[in-house]
Parts: C-alpha cells; structure tokens; sequence
C-alpha cells in the first residue's frame, strides 16, 4: 500500500528545513560535540545506503545492528530506510546468549557493530556467533565510520509503508525473546501521537538518552522529523556528567522512564534552595515501568518542571501519555489517554489490557498471530479506564520484570541459574524499587551439602553463559525451600514479593551492575 514511508518523512524534512539543526553528539565538553542538519541528515544517509548497497544490501535484506546512540547510528537506520531493508535493532547491552537468538532467528545476512565499546569486543562477538550460523553473515563495523558511495546505484525508495521492515525484541514471559514486527505505518504513527501528546513546538530541544535501539528510537525520529525540532545524544548516559549538555543546548524535553526521573530528582537535592537542575527544561516524560504516585509530586517540586507519564510497549509504541495539561491528579495517578485511533479494551474478568490501533504490531516472527477474535492485541498488563478517559495499569499477567525501562524474562534467569551445581531450584522476582522501577531477586532453594551462594558466585555464572549484565540480580535469597501450590507445585511467586519487597537487605544485594 503506497503511503507515507519512513525515509519520506526524511526527504520531506530536509526539503523543508535544509539548514535547520537534527542531531547534537553531546559531550561533557563542548569541543567533543558534533552535529548535524536536516538537510545533511538526508545527503548521508542516501550515501552510507548505497554503501551498503555495494556491500550487497538489498530492498528485504534483513540486517541486524547493534549500536550505540550516535549519529551514525541514527544515519545507518535511515540508510536501510532508504533501502527498503529489514532492520532489526539491538541494544547493545545484549552478549552472545540473546544476539544468537536474534541472528538465528532473523536468519540475518548483515549484522552491524561498533567494533569495542565500552570495553566489549563486539566484533568478536559477531565473528564468534558467525561462526555457528546455518547460513552466511557479513559483519559490518559501524562506529565512526560508515559505508559510502554514489547514490545513483540506489533503486528508488520503498513506497508502500504498511510492509515489515522492522523487527525489535521484547523477552516477554518465556526464555526466548519475541520479534515484534513493525511497519513504517506504525511506527510513523506512533511517533507522531507522542509528538502531540506532548505538545511539541518550535523552540523545544529533544534529547535521547535511552539506547536508540528501543523502540522509542523511531518514537522519537520520527517527532523529530514532523516537528524540525533537534535533539541532543548522549552516547552514554550518566549523572551528573551529562547536565552540561543539556544546560549548554538548552534542552526543554528529557526522560525516559521511571528511572531516569528518580536520577534527576537526586542530583537536583544535592543544589541549594531555590536553584533549578535544568533551568530550561518544561517537561520530562517517559514510560517503560510503574512511576508511583508520589515521585510525580516530587519531581515537579524538585526540578520545577511537568512530568508526563504514559502506557506502551514494544507492540504498541504508544498506546497513553500524560498531557502536560492534565490535572495533577491525573498525572500523579494514570498513565495519560489514547489519542484518537488507539483503541483500548478491557476483557472482562481478567482485567486485561487489549489494543487495536494502526500503532500495532503486525504480529510477531515465526510466531501464530496474538490478536483476538476482534482484533485486538492482548498485553499481559492488568488497568482501567477512568471514567475521564485516562488509563490506569494496575499489574501483570506476564511473569517480566521491568528495570530502568527493560524487560527482563525471569524465566530466562531461571533457566540458566538451573545449571549451577549449587542449586537446586530458584524463582526470579521483581522487586519494587524506587530508583530502578524494580529491582531484580533471585530465591535459591539449594540441595543438601552444596555450597553456599554469594551474589557474586551467582552473578559469576550467569555472566559465563552469556547473559546480559543489565539482567543480573541485585539481592539473593537463600531458602530451605520454596513455596509451592499444592496441585501442579507451581512456585508461589506472590509469597516471595511480598516476603523480600520491603526494602530490607538481603542475604546480598548489589548497585546497578557495570557496563562489560
């Protein structure tokens, strides 16, 4: 179907506002900064794709990356946009264990990385993993330099905008992760709904501090590209390191998830009365985990700003956003409204939350099709709609734990703890946690005369069979044995939240694990 496709957004903003800023590389100086136009965003990327057409890339290749938040990787993108390529993005916290899923089932020709970052070699990585695949697999170094050529090698651009192009990963509530598939349409659209739920005009200064290979990474291109507004990336986002970017560029919108409010709350105490963190900031808005009531009062207070919070996933981009005009009842205790074309259901019993909307998903890979009878998507995720419209997420179905923005499979976690010598069963919860939405806990039943565990022994092993650092647990818990139902001897998971979710140490717990 001939529509409004992603690299048409790109041509038609560089048309307009040739001259006009897009990206700023944010550094903690101002003479490590880059940047770059509409109008040179357009010219590059139509050059690395045809680059990447030399190398073999084609209209329904399917090309997996791996990259950090930069320039190139927002050029490299719009390159397979141009193209017409499937694109499946991955962020780069992920190791062997999840890319090889990723690889095989995408069954991927192209995979792009950024060679050593942050003192990971995922070039060796790739070449590790290329090694094992069934099939062919050209990796790509896609850092500070990126492919190039004549565009007049280029087919013309894809027209139809409701055709699969992108696939991005969400774990979900089994070990595998699932390929939630994407179409311009959608994620065009949804760009353009957070875009005005958020009110959006001239003068605001985005900035993307989340890894770009979220799904919010087109979210936000694509407000970008409606509205000519830049943004400022940070590459690596840490406080209070990164405030000199946003005080030097005047950024007006910051976020990202619950996270990130609770980081900018807590540089803010440490100033003195009366000074603001962000002088220029109106609004910072997010999503991605549970913000309690009370941390929205307390960040209007504390950095003298608005907080908008809303409801989406990786299926549906956005599905609610708080309006920076709501009431502050609304935005302390909903999650924001749908904007017109977001259908929201709630089966009845359940609670469930269930979506129909041209934000949706077509489905998933290799996978049968989620949708009901009607149509709509089920999420796993409990709520109500207020009588006001507004959405209010009370649980989950799904058995996932959401820390600083990521799902995180307990199961996958499981499954790999069910290798240690040491243990004889474990159940992985979710923890309520005021800096990271939840916190990650992992109950160990041990067999009689093993050894016992520390969090680093446990953390040790699960790094060793490749799972991600940002997947680690942060408190372990020793137990005789867990508690179970009595008819299938199910793992009674509720017992374990509410036993270690209140706040008390445990047998260890640990900070934010380091980046490897």
């Amino acid at each position: 179907m001939t529509g409004t496709t992603f690299w048409d957004l790109v041509a038609r903003r560089a048309a307009r506002t040739p001259d006009a800023p897009a990206l700023i590389q944010g550094a903690e100086s101002a003479r490590q900064e880059r940047r770059i136009t509409f109008g040179a965003l357009h010219r590059r990327a139509e050059r690395v794709a045809a680059g990447l057409y030399e190398t073999g890339v084609r209209p329904g290749s399917r090309v997996v990356w791996q990259l950090p938040t930069r320039i190139e990787t927002v050029l490299f993108s719009l390159a397979l946009a141009r193209i017409g390529a499937v694109q499946s993005p991955v962020v780069p916290l992920y190791r062997a264990h999840e890319v090889g899923q990723v690889l095989r089932r995408t069954r991927a020709a192209f995979f792009a990385v950024p060679g050593v970052w942050r003192g990971f070699d995922h070039r060796a990585m790739a070449d590790r993993l290329a090694a094992g695949l069934p099939g062919p697999l050209t990796v790509i170094e896609a850092y500070d330099t990126l492919p190039d050529a004549d565009p007049a090698v280029l087919p013309p651009p894809p027209a139809d905008d409701d055709e699969v192009r992108w696939i991005y990963w969400t774990s979900g509530t089994t070990a595998a992760p699932k390929g939630v598939l994407h179409t311009d349409r959608s994620l065009r659209t949804a760009g353009r709904w957070l875009g005005a739920a958020l009110r959006l005009g001239p003068s605001d200064i985005g900035s993307m501090a989340f890894p770009y290979a979220h799904v919010a990474g087109p979210d936000y291109t694509v407000m970008l590209l409606e509205h000519g507004i830049p943004a400022v990336l940070l590459e690596h986002f840490a406080l209070p390191g990164a405030l000199a970017a946003y005080r030097r560029h005047r950024v007006t919108l910051a976020g990202g998830s619950t996270a990130f409010y609770a980081l900018f709350l807590a540089e803010a105490r440490k100033l003195p009365p009366g000074r603001r963190l962000l002088p220029s900031l109106r609004l910072l808005a997010g999503g991605g985990a549970p913000k309690p009531p009370a941390l929205y009062h307390e960040v209007v207070a504390g950095l003298g700003c608005q907080l908008t919070h809303g409801y989406a996933m990786t299926e549906a981009p956005m599905v609610t956003m708080g309006d920076p005009y709501d009431s502050p009842g609304h935005l302390a205790g909903t999650d924001g409204r749908p904007p017109a074309g977001m259908e929201i259901r709630i089966a009845p019993g359940s609670g469930e939350i269930r979506l129909r909307g041209p934000a949706v998903c077509r489905g998933y890979l290799d996978e049968p099709a989620p949708f009901d009878a009607d149509g709509f998507l089920p999420t796993g995720d409990l709520g109500h709609l207020a009588p006001s419209g507004h959405l209010v997420v009370t649980g989950r179905l799904k058995d996932i734990i959401i820390r600083k923005g990521e799902n995180i499979s307990a199961q996958e976690i499981e499954e790999l703890l069910s290798r240690h010598p040491d243990i004889a069963d474990a159940a992985v919860v979710g923890l309520p946690d005021t800096t990271r939405g939840e916190r990650v806990c992992a109950v160990v039943e041990q067999p009689p005369g093993a050894r016992e565990l520390t969090l680093a022994t446990l953390s040790a092993h699960l790094l060793s069979h490749g799972l991600a650092p940002h997947k680690l647990p942060e408190q372990l818990e020793l137990l005789p044995a867990l508690p179970r139902d009595t008819t299938l001897r199910k793992v009674r998971k509720q017992q374990l939240r509410e036993r270690f979710g209140g706040g008390g140490p445990g047998r260890g717990e640990a900070p934010d694990p380091p980046p490897q």
